[in-house]
């Protein structure tokens, strides 16, 4: 048996909704946490949404949050370029506007030290991603919110921006720092911030690597919940997850049998 968790973190797209709509159970099981006053996170590879507007979203699916309740990949990246560059100039390639969350981060078109790459929209141009190999071949850093190389929506799987990232330090000759899920430091900032240690608390994703054996490296228990971009062949390589169940529905039933 698993013992009950100390603290929990949940992805949000693909466990608790797709395309932004709640997948059933999602809003009961956050308000379950609640009702048993296990301290949570959303912890969140998305780049598309600040944490303001995440919170605001997702009431308008019918899940209660509150932003600080949220961390995403760019508070993630904002935190590491502040203590690794600090005063470094940016390039930033990415969907949505990031810039509220990427306090204290310098944001250039020219003669960039960090090139920052996010998630993958229709920016990703032959123009823009070609730009971005040139700036690192000739000198600049390379760091990547997150390497997912696709995710789900309510039209399918989509391309995500690992993809890029994986091209960009083969042609470039570089090597990515990732800062958002699966690399430890953002899963510990996460637990940081509801005062839980890895060994007591639960990850719960449908991303079998970034979010579940990412969590369980760390020492963390895996729950992979078998919506969003779950696909069966994800159990058949590398470490098992420790739990698996159908849908987020299913979450309060696996505290009740912990």
């Amino acid at each position: 048996m698993t013992p009950a968790p100390a603290g929990v973190l949940l992805d949000i797209d693909g466990v608790l909704t797709i395309s932004w709509e709640e997948i059933p159970g999602a809003s009961a099981a956050v308000e379950e946490l609640r009702r048993r006053g296990i301290p949570f996170r959303l912890l969140t590879n998305t780049t598309t949404h600040t944490r303001t507007e995440l919170a605001r979203t997702l009431e308008g699916a019918g899940i209660s949050v509150r932003p600080e309740e949220i961390v995403t990949a760019v508070v993630g990246a904002a935190a590491y370029l502040r203590e690794s560059h600090p005063g470094a100039r940016c390039y930033l390639l990415s969907d949505g506007e990031a810039s509220e969350d990427l306090e204290g981060v310098d944001l250039v078109e020219d003669d960039p030290d960090v090139v920052l790459i996010g998630g993958a929209s229709d920016d990703f141009s032959y123009r823009n991603v070609d730009r971005a190999f040139r700036l690192l071949v000739g000198g600049a850093s390379l760091v990547a919110m997150h390497r997912n190389l696709y995710w789900r929506t309510s039209d399918g799987l989509q391309l995500d921006a690992g993809a890029y990232v994986y091209g960009l330090e083969e042609a470039a000759g570089v090597v990515a720092v990732v800062v958002g899920k699966p690399a430890p430091t953002f899963f510990r900032a996460a637990l940081d911030e509801i005062g839980v240690t890895p060994e007591k608390a639960w990850m719960v994703g449908d991303d079998v690597e970034n979010d579940v054996r990412g969590a369980q490296r760390l020492g963390m228990t895996g729950v992979l919940v078998r919506t969003g971009k779950f696909r069966a062949r994800d159990l058949d390589v590398g470490d098992a997850p420790s739990r698996v169940i159908d849908s987020i529905a299913d979450f309060p039933g696996l505290l009740d049998a912990s």
